[in-house]
């Protein structure tokens, strides 16, 4: 359901960038727009994908495994009583304060503007979603801890749906203003699609009967878990995402003085190439309350399982696409955005940058991935925050003499660097954190996979230049990168350690969890500790007697709002 509610926003985010670059192609009136646009991508990282996420998701973990402790109030409901108000008050006037300070925003973002009027115009029309995407971003978070997908997944369709079609009706008298409109609309949008079903969640919440005692969350350190909104409890989300998000901000910095559609063609590519990363942390995405209510209930193995197979799964998905966007970047730029304003000389441009931005794309997801393992327990920590402080100072670093030799290029060169360096630095300080998860192990898996993408994007690239028609040669190419990389994975001389993803997924279907609710006739039987069945069916010696599991997990799973398990 994720998936495809995913690809569906993918898409019309794609759509939304088709009818941008037709309408206003890549020049001076675009660049404006997009400095504009800084504000919602930063809102959206730091309010609905990171910061807000992070600290909320296991909040809520935690108060829903409190629930049945005997109580006289529910502490789901307490929680939002504590939280809600007060961060509405906060970021309403953080919007305010942007409306009034949008020429010193411009000026800050990018000195170099030809027209810095139009940006602040747009600055102040984008600045409304703050106040929105914290509200999305509270009721996503709230919403995955219960264990409800669906509404969350649906945000980024309804916000491309406002934008478009705001563009659609205002194009003609406000020209490239109705996009930021349209920032505004989308972000209402996507309240509103989230909104009815935390209400529901919040009025029909009955507190279930208490869990096993293996299960019983373990006690919170000092007394914070109600109080999330602490100074000190959220700096280290908010520093981590700040920083995150500060690559984007110097990107646009340094591209301003460059000749006018810079800024244009490193969004456009950057758009296109971080959709398999997308995809990709839409794994951890789902599995991210799984693992925060996992740590709540004490049960570390099950959150290093779940962390490890959902890290290279990401992996395959990552490279996978990195492998096509690389091999095919001009004949996917020419398919998608090549009409109207959009000319063939940003299409070369947008391709080149492209090509250079999917080297990153490995490191975005692990940064993405594994950065949950350290803000899933009760108190987050500054590690990655500071690793994401070196990634950040890497990229200004090779950034100003990479803009300067091989402009645009050379900024998604030094963005691609410093994100891998981060990566790179969570990885190897993982182990000693929350989830102590096998770095050598995932270090081994990743470079196997990697050297995988890179055969494969050999042959995709030798398809893409030998077929014509532009849709034809990407669709060829695609399915070489595909056919390659699971080629070279299954000839491996080790195996890959990545689970069975359809039996994964099958696990999840309700046919399999009533199926597995019911006993099966060895779990009937009497135990006899002497004997177990052997996988034909036949009585085999044991070793030793299989101990009972209470409510095993099946791939990993944790209740979420069940009380005991079935």
């Amino acid at each position: 359901m994720t998936a495809g509610l995913t690809a569906v926003g993918a898409v019309l985010g794609l759509v939304r960038d088709q009818i941008l670059a037709g309408y206003f192609g890549a020049g001076a009136a675009t660049d404006a727009f997009l400095v504009a646009w800084t504000v919602p991508e930063f809102a959206s990282t730091l309010l609905i994908e990171d910061a807000m996420a992070l600290i909320l998701v296991p909040a809520f973990s935690r108060a829903l495994a409190r629930r049945g402790d005997g109580a006289l109030d529910d502490p789901v409901r307490a929680l939002v009583r504590g939280t809600l108000p007060r961060l509405t008050l906060t970021v309403g006037l953080a919007a305010v304060l942007l409306v009034v300070a949008a020429p010193l925003i411009v000026t800050a973002l990018a000195p170099g503007l030809p027209d810095p009027a139009l940006a602040v115009d747009c600055t102040r029309l984008t600045a409304t979603c703050v106040l929105s995407f914290a509200l999305v971003g509270y009721c996503s978070a709230a919403l995955r801890a219960h264990g409800r997908f669906l509404p969350p997944a649906m945000i980024y369709t309804a916000y491309n749906v406002g934008i478009i079609g705001t563009i659609l009706v205002l194009r003609e008298p406000w020209g490239v203003r109705s996009a930021a409109v349209g920032v505004a609309v989308g972000g209402v949008l996507m309240v509103l699609v989230q909104a009815p079903s935390l209400v529901r969640e919040l009025r029909s919440g009955a507190v279930p009967p208490p869990p096993p005692p293996r299960l019983r969350p373990r006690a919170s350190r000092g007394g914070q878990d109600g109080r999330i909104l602490v100074l000190g409890l959220i700096a280290p989300v908010v520093a981590f995402s700040l920083c995150r998000q500060s690559q984007t901000l110097i990107e646009r910095f340094l591209a301003s003085p460059l000749p006018a559609g810079a800024i244009s063609h490193l969004n456009y590519a950057q758009k296109v190439a971080q959709m398999p990363m997308i995809l990709s942390l839409m794994l951890c995405t789902v599995s991210f309350p799984v693992v925060a209510r996992a740590l709540a209930a004490g049960d570390e193995e099950t959150a290093r399982h779940r962390v490890e197979r959902d890290l290279l799964l990401a992996a395959v998905v990552v490279l996978l696409g990195a492998a096509t966007v690389i091999a095919a970047a001009p004949r996917i730029v020419e398919i998608l955005f090549e009409r109207g304003e959009f000319g063939g000389a940003d299409t070369t441009a947008t391709a080149a940058v492209m090509r250079v931005y999917a080297l990153g794309l490995l490191g975005q997801t692990m940064v993405g991935a594994l950065v949950r393992c350290y803000f899933s327990a009760a108190r987050p920590l500054w590690y990655p925050a500071a690793a994401m402080g070196a990634g950040l100072v890497a990229t200004g670093v090779a950034g100003v003499p990479g803009a300067q030799y091989w402009g645009a290029v050379g900024i998604a060169a030094a963005n691609a660097l410093g994100i891998t360096l981060t990566a790179v630095l969570l990885l190897r300080g993982a182990h000693r954190q929350s989830v102590p998860v096998r770095a050598g192990r995932l270090g081994t898996g990743l470079l196997r996979l990697a050297a995988a993408g890179a055969a494969a994007t050999g042959a995709g690239w030798l398809c893409s230049v030998a077929i014509g028609p532009a849709v034809l040669a990407v669709a060829v190419a695609a399915l070489a990168v595909g056919g390659v990389f699971l080629l070279l994975l299954a000839c491996a001389p080790e195996a890959s350690g990545l689970p069975s993803l359809p039996r994964s997924a099958y696990r999840r279907t309700p046919h399999a969890r009533r199926h597995r609710a019911e006993p099966s006739a060895a779990e009937a039987a009497p135990a006899n500790p002497a004997w177990e069945p052997s996988s034909a069916g036949e009585p085999a010696p044991a070793k030793h007697p299989a101990p009972a599991r209470e409510g095993a997990p099946v791939g990993g799973d944790v209740p979420l709002d069940r009380g005991r398990r079935r």
